[in-house]
């Protein structure tokens, strides 16, 4: 199978998160705000256990969601690259 071009890969936003138990209060907490067709449309993936990577045109639902829910999360910063969240691997 062909590779996308670049065009059309999906563009995504890396999300460095602080709270408790983030991984589930995360998902949770999106599921809750912007549904399952919005979880779906924004795609997390945990790359580590405090970044979350999100489609780019879901972010302001996402930080929203946060903002909302009833356990703190916060989010620090919002990158378009892994190594410009500042975080070594």
């Amino acid at each position: 199978m062909k590779p996308l071009i670049p065009s059309h890969r999906e563009k995504r936003r890396y999300l460095l998160l602080k709270g408790k138990d983030t991984k589930k209060n995360a998902e949770e907490a999106i599921r809750e705000f912007i549904g399952v067709l919005g979880l779906s449309e924004a795609s997390p993936v945990w790359i580590k256990e405090d970044i979350l990577s999100i489609n780019r045109k879901s972010l302001d639902k996402v930080k929203a969601s946060f903002a909302v829910y009833k356990e703190k999360i916060d989010v620090l910063k919002v990158s378009g690259t892994l190594k410009g969240l500042g975080v070594k691997g």
